[in-house]
């Protein structure tokens, strides 16, 4: 016979917020928080700067500047009365916690927290769909007037157990800008090592003299690439389509084709292709953006696996005796390549290069060797910025499954 004690089920009951917590209420916005619009602060740009100080002056998103004095002192919820960040509730934040000696501009609502947390009221509707409660300005333009605010409905638990899932979250959230930092900061590391390295101002331990000047074109061979239309390609095939999305998509300057999802084609449309094999070059022929110019992946091939060049591509074989596997996937940054790609490209809405200008390009070049090792350091760093980027969108996906637990009461906390 089982003796052990059962703790009781938690008990829900359903709401016009859907199923919560029997300790849990749902209150008007109006009646659980303090909203003290009266304190904001609405000054033009031009006389902030006649006026700057130490203390932010925010907008219904972000910071707008900083003046000399302060309206509000303490813990605060911000939540925009106008604008079209309303449409982007799902991915960017509609809220702001601020907290110390700050003032707000006129396009945001001023949330104290009374009996309740104004990081709860921050937390809850930060990615919450007002889109019922909003008036419309223009086409893409909506306004959350105070008296819809002091109606919204929001869910309340104990102050408690506000304090707790708030706590959470804010910890979370510290970690993720933790990340962001540590990447921001990686990547500065990673871009100065390219700019000594690639141009021979550091050489690495054991490599000295001149670079050689070289001719691109001179050991390069010019791959013939598709131009089919997507409705030719199908999902399944034996023969993989490397599209230029697939090399502005990459996260990197390698392209693995067996991880990499490809459309395909029959081999009857592929037969007069040339096959791409492993260590080739493939750049993307146009960019929306000057920086995109250049933008090209060193490919993966496993042995036995087909794949085409595509439409608006450029793929290339370059001369391994000359251009080393992993150093050639550096090539787009190179400022001598980059300048020279910039300066021939053609266009004003979409920027276009072709095989004429990268065979033109001369660049200094150190010998394979000391490319294999200014490529290992420079993949090592890649490896190494990849991880923290994976940490990065686990750790979002862990905030957002917190997010959807806490803030309905399906996790407690307390």
């Amino acid at each position: 016979m089982n003796t052990e004690v059962q703790e009781p089920a938690a008990k829900y009951e359903r709401t016009e917020l859907g199923n919560l917590p029997s300790e849990w209420r749902v209150c008007a916005v109006g009646d659980a928080f303090e909203v003290c619009n009266q304190l904001r602060y609405p000054i033009s740009q031009s006389l902030r700067a006649k006026i700057s100080g130490p203390y932010p002056y925010y907008g219904p998103t972000s910071i707008q500047g900083w003046i000399d004095e302060f309206r509000l002192d303490g813990e605060y919820a911000l939540i925009g009365e106008d604008g079209d960040h309303f449409l982007k509730w799902a991915s960017q934040p509609m809220t702001l916690l601020v907290k110390g000696k700050f003032n707000v501009n006129n396009h945001a609502h001023v949330v104290k927290g009374t009996a309740n947390q104004a990081s709860w009221f921050y937390w809850f509707f930060a990615h919450r769909d007002l889109t019922s409660h909003l008036t419309r300005q223009g086409a893409s333009r909506y306004k959350l007037t105070k008296a819809s605010l002091l109606k919204l409905p929001c869910a309340l638990p104990p102050l408690e157990e506000q304090r707790a899932i708030a706590t959470a979250l804010s910890d979370v959230d510290a970690l993720i800008a933790g990340l962001e930092r540590l990447i921001a900061k990686k990547r500065d590391i990673k871009q100065a090592a390219m700019q000594q390295l690639l141009t021979g101002q550091t050489r690495l331990p054991g490599f000295s003299g001149e670079w050689e000047c070289r001719r691109l074109g001179d050991f390069v061979q010019f791959l013939k690439n598709g131009v089919n239309s997507r409705a030719e390609l199908a999902q399944d095939g034996d023969v993989k389509y490397l599209h230029y999305g697939d090399i502005h998509g990459a996260s990197g300057v390698f392209l693995d084709v067996a991880q990499t999802a490809m459309p395909c084609l029959p081999q009857a449309k592929a037969y007069a292709l040339d096959r791409l094999r492993d260590g080739d070059l493939v750049f993307a022929d146009a960019s929306e953006d000057m920086d995109g110019i250049g933008k090209a992946v060193e490919l993966r091939v496993a042995a036995g696996s087909e794949v085409v060049s595509g439409l608006h591509t450029i793929a290339a074989r370059f001369d391994k005796q000359i251009l080393a596997d992993g150093f050639k996937a550096y090539l787009q940054f190179m400022p001598q390549f980059s300048r020279h790609l910039k300066r021939l490209a053609a266009g004003t809405k979409v920027f276009a290069t072709h095989r004429g200008h990268v065979a033109s390009a001369e660049l200094n070049l150190p010998g394979v060797e000391e490319q294999t090792a200014i490529a290992n350091v420079l993949f090592t760093m890649d490896i190494e910025l990849s991880a923290l980027e994976a940490r990065l969108s686990k750790t979002r996906a862990i905030k957002q499954g917190m997010m959807q637990e806490l803030l309905t009461g399906r996790t407690r906390l307390v």
